[in-house]
């Protein structure tokens, strides 16, 4: 007997290989990805700006890497005593004006090279609800909690989402014509407006990602917010604050998402790669004896073999820990 309601993944309907540049954009929750796929060595750039959690200050970020914009005095606020951009999340802030120059645009130009390659970009968009400067108008990033009269806030329409990211796209592809685009809704739960807010928003985040996937070949979606809501609705899955999912739940989405996303071939590498992780975090009895540094040794070989297939492979850091270790 099935106790439990499952979603319908869309296995088969795209691919994502181990060699693609992957980017990935969003909440917190695109960071618990990013996080899986780096530790499983594909190529991924996550969050150049720091954890965005509405479309347009998503849409807005992207479209200033691919304009190669830097960002000078002018461009930051000051207070209580930090330096900071409302477009970027606080951990670019610093005391000192120049630093925060410093780390905004060095991620920035890091950003714009790994954009103009990126063979898929994925969207995690958290709210449809947004902050805009009183000053100027603009939807920002951050609030970076100065005080509410600053902001006015609102919600997106749909349509509003939907022109701007089938213009924005579209300049995208023209720039990279294999550009594949993958949305998801992120399953943290945004409160502040009560559950009724809160899904009022998810559904036009919802409706905004179905009609650009009907409209535009290239993109897709993949059901995070659906697994969440419905295969795991038991508070177990819910962190202490009851609004996160659990590391249990993320790993979970995770196999969903692979199971999805992933190849026969792309799952063997992943396998592969996993081994050797295990094996260089094993914490030995004694690090100086003939047993373990054969056992290091055969690591080093399988991460050097596994180079050799794929060219592309970023496991230097890996290479030069198993060296230095023997070299001991």
């Amino acid at each position: 007997m099935e106790l439990r309601t499952k979603v319908e993944l869309p296995v088969g309907q795209y691919e994502i290989r181990h060699a693609d540049k992957l980017m990935l954009w969003g909440s917190c929750f695109a960071e618990n990805i990013g996080e899986k796929l780096d530790a499983y060595k594909f190529t991924c750039d996550v969050n150049p700006f720091g954890i965005l959690y509405n479309p347009l200050s998503i849409a807005e970020g992207i479209a200033q890497l691919y304009r190669g914009k830097r960002y000078t005095d002018a461009d930051l606020r000051y207070d209580r005593g930090q330096w900071f951009s409302l477009m970027h999340h606080g951990s670019f802030s610093s005391p000192d004006k120049a630093v925060c120059l410093e780390a905004i645009n060095r991620r920035m130009e890091a950003g714009e090279e790994h954009l103009k390659q990126a063979d898929w970009l994925l969207f995690t968009w958290g709210t449809a609800r947004v902050y805009e400067w009183c000053e100027d108008g603009n939807i920002v990033g951050n609030c970076h909690k100065l005080p509410e009269r600053l902001f006015t806030r609102r919600l997106l329409e749909v349509e509003e989402i939907v022109s701007v990211y089938t213009s924005m796209l579209g300049e995208l592809k023209r720039m990279n014509p294999h550009l594949k685009i993958l949305f998801t809704v992120s399953p943290i739960r945004h409160v502040r407006d009560g559950m009724h807010g809160n899904q009022v928003s998810k559904a036009t985040l919802l409706l905004a990602a179905d009609c650009l996937c009907r409209r535009l070949s290239y993109c897709h979606y993949f059901p995070s917010y659906e697994i969440m809501m419905d295969e795991l609705r038991d508070y177990r899955f819910y962190a202490d604050d009851m609004f996160h999912p659990t590391p249990l739940a993320v790993n979970y989405i995770w196999e969903c998402f692979s199971d999805t996303a992933f190849s026969a071939d792309t799952r063997i590498v992943m396998k592969q790669w996993d081994e050797i992780r295990r094996g260089l975090a094993h914490r030995p009895f004694d690090a100086t004896s003939e047993a373990y540094r054969s056992f290091l040794s055969q690591i080093l070989l399988k991460i050097e073999r596994l180079k050799e297939k794929l060219p592309y492979l970023d496991a230097e850091k890996e290479i030069k820990l198993c060296r230095a270790i023997l070299k001991k």
